[in-house]
This record gives structure tokens, sequence and C-alpha cells, in this order.
């Protein structure tokens, strides 16, 4: 059975590092939360390190800029890991070819900025679909119309064996009190027509591997690492593929099913039901990170 407690505080001590998501859980992709600021800083002062672990379509420099108009303060942090990361590396490694059609994102100039890393990036070239060799989704074009309305343009790629670059695993987010779609959801879309969708972020392995990259540029070796957020099929999943432990924030996504009021916890029997559907086992869990 997953262990209710009232704060990361309590289970720090076994812990060198947290991989903490980061929209839902430190923030509400409004404005953050003064508790999980406070928790974040008060792991990182008893000696823990912090890796924002993230499904953002972005690369990581977006992110930080943006993090201190969210009133995420640097001392929260040490690292950050995107699946925007994760992804362009792929893309720029030609995993969908070199013609490409993409979807939302219209102003993520830096996803096309090729990685230092990468010594002979493939030139990339935007294409309408038509002409494409394969998709890049960044996310819906409209993040509040239901992902059905590409069914039409999704078939035709299908059924010219394209494939699709998901940079954003996430089905859904919450912006403030309004839930929007991501590009997972059009991803699953494209799967269950047939197509091939290839991800990076979380549940999948690539933003893992990432983020230990991350925890081990700053010196950090061997660490015990928590993992911390709030999606079941992508935090929680993605913790126990990764063989890490995962403190899971209740009342984020999944604060109907799991009965967890605003600051509040989850009520035990609803939580194990919602686990149990979803056949995962977290460790830990909490209503909010404090």
């Amino acid at each position: 059975m997953t262990r209710i407690v009232t704060s990361l505080a309590e289970v720090a001590g076994g812990y060198d590092a947290a991989f903490v998501d980061l929209w839902g859980c430190v923030h509400d992709g409004v404005r953050a939360s003064p508790a999980a600021v406070a928790a974040l800083r008060g792991f990182r002062a008893g000696g823990g390190r912090v890796v924002l672990v993230t499904n953002a379509p972005r690369a990581w420099r977006v992110i930080r800029d943006q993090l201190p108009r969210l009133q995420v303060p640097d001392d929260a942090w040490d690292a950050i890991a995107t699946s925007g990361d994760a992804a362009r590396m792929a893309m720029f490694e030609g995993a969908v070819g070199r013609r490409v059609h993409v979807m939302g994102g219209a102003h993520d100039l830096d996803f096309f900025e090729p990685p230092r890393v990468l010594e002979n990036p493939v030139a990339l070239e935007r294409v309408p679909l038509a002409e494409a060799e394969g998709i890049v989704c960044l996310g819906p074009p409209d993040p509040h119309a239901d992902p059905g309305v590409h069914e039409a343009d999704f078939r035709e790629a299908v059924a010219r064996g394209l494939r699709l670059l998901c940079a954003n695993p996430d089905i859904v987010v919450d912006r403030g009190e309004r839930r929007e779609w991501c590009a997972g959801a059009l991803a699953r879309l494209y799967e269950r027509l047939g197509g091939t969708s290839l991800y990076f972020g979380k549940p999948h392995a690539p933003i893992y591997e990432l983020a230990w990259r991350r925890l081990r540029a700053l010196g950090v070796e061997g660490a015990r690492v928590i993992a911390v957020g709030d999606g079941v099929a992508t935090d929680v999943a993605g913790a126990r593929g990764a063989g890490l432990d995962c403190l899971f924030v209740a009342g984020g996504l999944a604060a109907r099913e799991t009965g967890t009021a605003p600051g509040g916890l989850p009520d035990q029997g609803r939580l194990d039901a919602l686990l149990a559907a979803e056949g995962e086992a977290p460790r830990f869990a909490t209503g909010f990170l404090s």
C-alpha cells in the first residue's frame, strides 16, 4: 500500500536528490506554489539536489528563463531536464526525416536550434504536411480543441507511413483553472489510427537518462533519488520504469479521483483504487508538494 505522507521533508532523509515534476507540482502554469518552493528550498538546505524534470517541449534554457515569471526562484532547483531537449536530440539525428511538418510551438524557435553536443545535425526543413517525411508535434495548434479535429490529416499521414515525434507525452495539463490538451493527446490519437509515435519525455527512458546526466554534471554520483510528480501515467509510471521511489502528488491532475481537497491529503481508499486501476504502486503519496 502506498504510504500517505504530509510533506517531502517527512521522507527527504532517505534521498540525496529529487527528480521533480514542474507543472502541477511546483506551479500551475500561472504561478508557483509557495509551499512547493519552500519544500524544494528545504530539501536543498538539507544537502539534497533538485533536478526539475519536465515534459515541456522546450529547451531547458527557455524553462529557466520562464521560472522567475512563475515565481520559482533560482535557489529552489539545481538543474533542468526537459522532454524538449531529449526530443530535439533525436530530431536532429534524423528520427523523422529531414523535411518535417511541425504542429504547435509557433514561438518555440529554440527547439529548432541544433544541440551543441551534436556534431553533424540533420539540416531540417519545415514543410506542409503533404510534403513532409515526418511530423514534429510540440502541441496542438489549439490546446482547447478536441484532438479529433486532426483525424483526417493524421489518416493521410499514417497512410504515407510518416512517423510522429512527440515532444511532450503529457495528455493534459491544468493552466490555472482551465484544462488544456498537450502533444501526447495527438500522439495517442496518431497511434490509435495505426501510426507510429516516438516519445522522449516521462514516462519514457530518454528524459530519465538526461536527468541522470544533469545530476552527474553537478558532481553527484550514485545518488539515492526520489521522483516527485502528479501524473500517474507519466511521473509514477516513469519512476517505476527508472527504478526510482516516487512521491505521488495526488492533488494535481488526480485531485478529483483521489478525493484530495485544496491543501489536504488524499483519501486512502480512493487513492488505492486509482493506483490499482492504473497498475501502479508509488512508495509515497501526498496531497500537494510541501
